[in-house]
């Protein structure tokens, strides 16, 4: 995958586009910042040591209150216009995905990428969106948010994060015919919450509610590094945003130490909507709701 530059440097263009072939898709990072977070590999793929993606909770869909990312822009000699409202969007097409070597750089909307999160990459879509992917092959569906600009390749419609990838079953196939579904997150919440309301308030919780929260373990995770550093400098950022604790939770994956940046316990799922929009727009990663594990 190449990611778009920000400066419009005609020589790293040619550069990157040598390694097209290299790379499993062909998502471009057009953020606003002049440079990336991090150095990244040369290749793009899937990380070198396993995390079970099973229990990774799609996205949940909730209502953006803030300005949408929809101006028309330029990439690789191709001028796209996206649409304002992506809510009854409807495509069937290639999906692709990206990994390794986007991993904690930028994204179109400003937030670092995760190859771990429910995220994807669109080329017409506005930032932020929520849409459900259903792989036609084997019928698995998940629901991401698009944060990023791509596919560039003509034949592909999405760009699906390394581990919305392996939730479908394509990740070592590399691409997969999908169907694209935008959702309403109003609607969404509507029927999935049913009496929660959609403007993004702190609702009451009651003791038994609060109860059945902790006991069940509502957190968020908003990252996850190799580097207990890295954890450390994004916990201390959180914490200054939230009252809720913020800490670092390390787990064994194979030889290796993840250490996973989590908030809560959290009362309701009012609130973690609350606090995953919050990050959002503050633009500390890409929150997702998990269990106390």
């Amino acid at each position: 995958m190449i990611k778009p530059l920000r400066g419009g440097s005609a020589l790293v263009v040619c550069l990157l586009l040598a390694l097209l072939t290299a790379c499993s898709s062909s998502s471009v990072n057009r953020g606003d910042s002049g440079s990336v977070s991090q150095p990244r590999p040369a290749r793009d793929g899937a990380p070198d040591y396993f995390q079970d993606v099973s229990r990774i909770p799609d996205a949940v869909p909730t209502p953006h209150y803030g300005p949408y990312k929809a101006a028309p822009y330029r990439v690789l000699g191709r001028s796209y216009t996206p649409m304002q409202d992506g809510r009854n969007y409807r495509e069937a097409g290639l999906a692709s995905w990206y990994g390794t070597k986007f991993h904690g750089q930028l994204t179109a909307n400003g937030e670092n990428y995760d190859l771990y999160g429910m995220t994807a990459a669109h080329k017409t879509l506005p930032l932020p969106s929520y849409v459900r992917v259903t792989n036609l092959d084997n019928q698995r569906s998940i629901i991401v948010r698009v944060n990023d600009r791509g596919p560039f390749h003509s034949d592909r419609i999405i760009d699906l994060s390394y581990a919305g990838a392996v939730k479908l079953g394509f990740a070592e196939r590399g691409t997969a015919r999908v169907k694209v579904e935008g959702i309403d997150p109003v609607v969404w919440q509507q029927q999935n919450n049913p009496g929660a309301a959609p403007q993004l308030v702190q609702q009451p919780v009651s003791p038994a509610a609060r109860s059945a929260a902790l006991e069940g373990g509502l957190y968020l995770q908003v990252g996850a590094f190799s580097s207990d550093q890295a954890a450390e400098r994004l916990r201390h950022q959180v914490q200054g945003l939230v009252q809720t604790p913020v800490f670092v939770s390390p787990v064994k994956v194979d030889a290796r130490t993840l250490h996973r940046v989590r908030l809560g316990p959290v009362d309701s799922h009012a609130e973690a909507q609350q606090l995953m929009e919050r990050l959002r727009l503050a633009n500390l990663g890409t929150p997702a709701l998990v269990s106390a594990n």
